[in-house]
């Protein structure tokens, strides 16, 4: 947890820009979908080798060297690319992240009381919303720099402070009791011999209907959070006209109030009690998005309404974000977590993946059609929400 908020310090401050760097670039909005599709398609193979690789290298060792890969291979991609070619092949290592994704998932929470996991992946999140205090300078960049040459200077801070990052959870960190088990269980055996027994992970999740509500909800909430973050910024950039200078200005906000959030939430937030928080937070992302499709081109207003926008937005974010997470780590059998965090991560992937390239099409026939889909499935996500727990009690 120590070693998080240099995440924020390093890809949160390059990661909200990605879209507009690539428009600047030269590629249109569905040759940013495509990449964005690449990049979760590449993420389901390796969602389907997360659990063997967690299990066979241990959480630590494959943390390491798989966010090296995933993240500071493509951050000196993205620095030099010109074109889509350098954004796929970035996008396709950066694929590789559902392995640490899994890894650090485990080395994060197994060692860890229930009571505790709620706490713990509130304080994850807020940690990583740290970029917000460094979020001026990149202001002044845009202003001083021009876009792009700004955003190849945040993508070369981002591989120095992750490999930073990387470096000192490796060193300082310890595998953990389940992780201890699984290596000696795994030794000996192939990756692709430990993957042969997934049918049984099949199972298991299949057994557990708070396992596939999780499931569902995770789904609902990474398909949304793809559409945002691709074209968020494509539509305050080029459909809004809000100059590129005052583009880091929109993530100091929703930073801030993510961050305010998590410490006033977190604390009341139990197993028993996430109906409520999940329908405030699809009810206050139905919001955030209505009013950035309803934002003015050319009223003065349109600032005021942005920032309007983006609350809600981030109230919504911050709830299903944590909430997504501390379902899937209520219900997962923990003898079983890689495995069957594997399998989800890869369904999710797996369903998620279309919606970069058909958010791209929308995109090309109108900057606000993404989001209109988006509003389609946050209903979605209220109503599974109200059936599940009406059934539940």
């Amino acid at each position: 947890m120590y070693t998080e908020p240099l995440w924020g310090l390093s890809l949160n401050l390059c990661i909200p820009y990605a879209s507009v760097y690539m428009l600047a670039l030269g590629l249109n909005d569905s040759q940013v979908g495509l990449v964005a599709t690449i990049y979760m398609l590449s993420q389901v193979v390796f969602a389907f080798l997360s659990g063997p690789v967690t299990d066979k290298l241990g959480r630590r060792k494959a943390t390491a060297i798989f966010d090296f890969i995933a993240w500071c291979v493509p951050c000196v991609i993205w620095w030099r690319a010109e074109g889509l070619w350098f954004f796929i092949v970035a996008a396709l290592f950066n694929g590789t992240m559902q392995i640490p994704t899994n890894s650090w998932d485990c080395l994060l929470i197994e060692d860890a009381e229930k009571s505790q996991i709620t706490g713990i992946t509130s304080l994850i999140v807020a940690a990583a919303q740290l970029s917000v205090l460094f979020a001026p300078i990149s202001a002044i960049l845009f202003s001083r720099l021009t876009l792009v040459p700004a955003i190849r200077i945040l993508y070369i801070n981002a591989f120095v402070v992750m490999t930073l990052k990387l470096t000192l959870l490796y060193v300082f960190s310890r595998e953990t009791k389940m992780g201890m088990i699984r290596l000696e269980e795994s030794r000996g055996k192939s990756i692709f011999s430990l993957a042969a027994g997934y049918g049984g992970v099949l199972k298991i999740i299949g057994k557990s209907r708070g396992t596939i509500f999780a499931l569902v909800i995770t789904t609902l909430v990474w398909i949304v959070g793809l559409i945002n973050t691709t074209f968020w910024q494509v539509i305050v950039s080029k459909k809004l006209l809000v100059p590129d200078a005052f583009l880091p200005l929109f993530p100091i906000l929703k930073s801030a109030i993510v961050i305010v959030l998590l410490f006033l939430a977190a604390p009341h937030l139990t197993k028993e009690f996430l109906k409520l928080p999940l329908l405030t937070g699809f009810a206050c992302y139905f919001t955030g998005q209505t009013l950035l499709i309803l934002t003015p081109v050319q009223s003065p207003a349109k600032y005021i309404i942005l920032c309007i926008s983006l609350i809600f937005d981030s109230f919504g974010y911050g709830y299903l974000f944590m909430l997504a997470k501390s379902l899937a780590a209520f219900h997962i059998n923990p003898s079983e977590r890689a495995r069957v965090q594997a399998i989800m991560n890869l369904i999710i992937m797996a369903a998620t993946a279309p919606f970069g390239w058909i958010g791209g099409i929308l995109s090309d026939i109108s900057r606000t059609l993404p989001f209109v889909l988006n509003l389609g499935f946050l209903i979605t996500g209220f109503c599974i929400t109200m059936a599940y727990y009406r059934k539940d009690t």
